[in-house]
């Protein structure tokens, strides 16, 4: 049921939600990256139709730009206890401020005070020479850490640092595949502590393939954080506070996307790459500009697109800020996506696809 808050058209967060059979929550990868399946959505007419991942291509021409998000996934999951008491600290690392210096979620947060001080044991939980100092703690409760014992941290990480797999993934810890399978074939940017997840389906062959299709293949950087999977508290969607994302835009790709001609396609791969063009767009008259900031844009039902033209996506969240933005996309300007995707997923349930972050794709045209 739609109403209006400040003249305005507003949706309900219940609005957003759906049962899922909880075996249908992917908990490992597909055996192959690019054999998920694919629910492909046509927006036009609303039809559906059940492909597999590969089956992409077919939906590329020459002259179409395809673009990921080419951050890298840290292993920013560290453990630790504390120096004068003994007691277990986890540590989920969010953002660098300088060498050293981190922004964290620290549990039990309670315990972590300014002026704490913990000790990072390593993988195999044997203790390091590494030291995390709490310095304060900010208005969402993440605490500031000032590590010692190293030059770079962030160089320790493979040794110390477990990959931070959704909470959704109920397994003890994560495994020795999740290293290689939770991280796209070409994440380069360190920064996200959660996946892309859309472009976990591609290889380096499908990658050439598509090349070779005379598709252009570009990469804008968005670093993706914990507030991804946080499902919206708000009863109403103007209400939400979007958590902010860092971003960066090169040269290259706002050159390849403003080059673009009317007949073809902008392919976003992924909610965190539409969220960077659309974001940069509607502080460029429409075009896209290099450019590096951050980004807090919430997009949902009713919302007017500026750049892509076709979205691959990954099955999200009940109340999830990703489900409302495919719906956004579903119907450009309408509010009737939220009832296309819904559908969509009903169906994805009846047919037993794979969801979340390990999970099949969608492609919304």
């Amino acid at each position: 049921m739609l109403f209006t808050i400040e003249n305005r058209v507003a949706m309900r967060t219940d609005e957003f939600d759906f049962a899922l059979p909880a075996e249908l929550i992917a908990q490992i990868p597909a055996p192959a990256r690019d054999q998920s399946r694919l629910l492909v959505l046509e927006r036009a007419t609303g039809k559906l139709v059940h492909r597999l991942f590969v089956d992409l291509i077919e939906y590329l021409r020459q002259g179409d730009v395809l673009v990921l998000n080419d951050s890298r996934v840290i292993p920013a999951r560290l453990r630790g206890r504390n120096l004068r008491t003994g007691g277990r600290f986890e540590a989920l690392l969010l953002e660098e401020n300088a060498v050293n210096d981190w922004w964290a979620m620290l549990r039990p947060g309670k315990r972590g005070r300014p002026g704490t001080k913990i000790e990072i044991l390593d993988k195999h939980e044997r203790l390091s020479a590494i030291q995390a100092d709490v310095l304060e703690t900010n208005e969402e409760g993440h605490r500031r850490l000032r590590f010692s014992g190293t030059p770079n941290v962030l160089m320790d990480l493979e040794a110390l640092g477990e990959v931070p797999l959704p909470h959704y993934i109920n397994r003890p810890s994560s495994r020795a595949e999740d290293r290689d399978r939770y991280q796209t074939v070409f994440a380069r940017a360190d920064g996200s502590v959660a996946a892309p997840t859309a472009g976990l389906h591609f290889t380096p062959g499908f990658l050439e393939k598509i090349r070779a299709r005379g598709v252009r293949v570009c990469f804008v950087t968005l670093h993706v954080g914990p507030g991804t999977f946080a499902p919206v508290k708000a009863p109403v969607l103007a209400e939400h506070v979007m958590h902010e994302e860092r971003y960066e835009v090169g040269v290259e790709t706002a050159g390849l996307i403003n080059e673009t001609g009317p007949e073809s396609k902008i392919v976003a791969v992924g909610t965190t790459t539409l969220r960077v063009l659309e974001s940069v767009a509607r502080d460029n008259g429409g075009r896209i500009a290099a450019r590096a900031g951050r980004t807090r844009i919430f997009i949902y039902p009713p919302f007017q697109f500026k750049i892509v033209d076709a979205l691959l996506t990954n099955f999200h969240l009940p109340r999830s800020t990703l489900l409302m933005l495919a719906s956004a996309f579903a119907a450009p300007g309408e509010t009737r996506g939220r009832e296309l995707m819904l559908a969509a997923y009903q169906e994805a349930i009846v047919r037993r696809y794979r969801f979340f972050s390990y999970g099949d794709a969608m492609l919304i045209l």
